[in-house]
Order: structure tokens, then sequence, then C-alpha cells
């Protein structure tokens, strides 16, 4: 096993442990490891298996991140696909610098903006990861969502030994292509999200999708071509949108929670509905999503699962 060290500046503020929390969501995701100081992830780059654990040094307006990554062998070209894809999961590129410029004029966003600062919107590694967690977590909690997806992976991911126990990467498509519904169905989830989940991994295998190409289209055709898949209607490809692509003026206007979550924090008394949302966040273009983030820590925040301010 090889370790190597690598180091990643981040467009200043930063805060890895808002940015992981808001990334994990929930304290029992055992793919998103987080111990208070170090954020753990089990990588594939092609067929191997790589650790990795970041940890952040210097205050959040001159922060460094220390990447340590473990594997069989490294070469150059892996360095640099671990520090793209630690980028794109944790926001490490995004300039912020209008959105605090936005808040600083607005009384009620200036304070939830100055609470989380540092928080970077974060993304799954890959779209295929996106669009999989969307469909787990359709019409459940999300705390059970995450159980089902640490089934997922526990079942069906790759493991290594980290830290004295196993720890276990997300599934890729071909981990899933050759199950039967049942072989998911017993995990937990339905026969639909087992039928929609194997289908979008065949699909990807037999090399009829790049779901990656999306990245490409402009918003409406990405939600066209999201609701074409089986399982996924316009939460779902909304959530992915923005927690996959990283289109953070996205706001997923049916997502329940994220809705209460608006509804608590403008003090609103009338339930909204999806139109109501898209009104209401006008005011805040084009960062609605950005705000869904802030908002999911301020809930975190007041059940008690974290409270990093």
């Amino acid at each position: 096993m090889k370790l190597i060290s690598l180091h990643l500046k981040p467009v200043a503020p930063f805060r890895l442990d808002l940015t992981v929390w808001a990334l994990r969501r929930r304290a029992n995701n055992i793919v998103d490891r987080w111990d208070g100081k170090t954020y753990r992830r089990v990588l594939l780059l092609d067929d191997r298996i790589v650790d990795i654990a970041v940890t952040q040094t210097g205050p959040q307006d001159d922060a460094e991140l220390k990447i340590e990554a473990a594997s069989a062998g490294l070469s150059p070209k892996d360095e640099s696909n671990i520090i793209t894809i630690v980028e794109r999961m944790l926001g490490t590129r995004q300039d912020l610098h209008e959105f605090y410029q936005l808040a600083s004029g607005d009384a009620q966003l200036s304070e939830l903006a100055q609470r989380y600062r540092g928080l970077k919107p974060p993304r799954f590694p890959t779209l295929f990861e996106a669009v999989i967690n969307g469909i787990a977590c359709q019409q459940i909690t999300l705390t059970l969502g995450i159980i089902l997806l640490n089934k997922l992976a526990t079942n069906f991911g790759r493991s290594v030994l980290a830290e004295g126990s196993s720890a276990f990467a997300f599934p890729r498509p071909e981990n899933l292509a050759g199950l039967k519904p049942h072989d998911i169905r017993k995990l937990g989830l339905s026969y639909n999200k087992a039928n929609a989940i194997i289908e979008l991994a065949r699909t990807i295998t037999d090399s009829h999708l790049d779901l990656e190409d999306l990245a490409s289209l402009d918003d409406e055709t990405i939600l066209s071509r999201l609701c074409q898949l089986k399982g996924v209607g316009r939460w779902t490809a909304e959530y992915v949108m923005l927690r996959g692509l990283g289109r953070i003026h996205i706001f997923p206007g049916d997502d329940v929670g994220a809705r209460k979550n608006l509804q608590r924090w403008l003090k609103l008394k009338e339930p909204m509905g999806y139109e109501d949302v898209r009104g209401v966040l006008s005011r805040w273009k084009p960062y609605a999503g950005f705000l869904y983030f802030h908002l999911l820590l301020e809930r975190l925040s007041r059940d008690g699962i974290y409270d990093g301010r």
C-alpha cells in the first residue's frame, strides 16, 4: 500500500466541516466519513481502490487542504485525478464573493450567510451516484434514505480495510448492472426503485449512456433528459442538477424537507408549493441552490445533528 500526500488551496472562505456535513447530511453516512477533523472516502480510479483522508489547516480565509491517498500504486496522473475529484466534491474552486455581496445587502440572508461562512456547495463524485441517491431517497425520510444507501454500499460496493475496519466505496454501474430486482429489494428498497437502479446501471454499462455528457447542456435539456430515465421525476432531476452538476441556482422545489426548511427560515405560516418556492427565491438569484445547503445546515443544527457555528 502506497501513501501519498497532496495539497490543495481552496478559494476563500472555506470550511471543511460545513462542506462535509452538507455533503454527508446524516451522521450515519458510512460512505462519506467524518470524525470531526478528517473527511474520508473510498474512491475508485479505474479498477483500483483509493482511500483518501482530507484535513484542513489554517482559518477559513487562508485554508489549505491536505489530502492523503492510500492505494496499491498511484501515478502522477492518478494524483491529478484525485485532486479533481476532491475539488468537485468539496467545491473548493467555487468563488462565492458575489453571493456574499448579495447577502450583505439583505439582512435576513446576511445573518445566515455569516453563520455558515466558509460553506462550499458539495457535489457527488459522479452523476451516477447523484441519480442513485435521488432515487433511493424518494418519498422517504432522509435518515432512512441514508440507511438504504449504506446498504447498497456494504452489499455491492468495493471495500478496503481502513483504521481497523472496512470502508466502502459507493457502487459503480458495473457493480449493479448484473443484479436482479430482488437483490436490491431485500435491502429495503421498493421494487420500482430497485428496477430503476438496475436499468440505469445496465444502460450505462452497455455504453448507451454517459451521464457526464449532461454537464455541457442547458438546464431545460438536462431536466428533460433526466426525466426520461426510469424512476426520475422533476424532484430527482433537480436534485441531480444541484448535487451532481453543481447548478447552485437550482433549488429542488419538490423537496418537502427543503420546502419546510425554507418556510421555517422565512417564518411563513402557510405551506409552500413548487411555484411558491420559485417565486420567493427569485430575490436571491442565482444562488437558490446554495441557499438550499445553508438551510440544510440550519436544520441539522436545529435537530442537534451538527452544530459547527
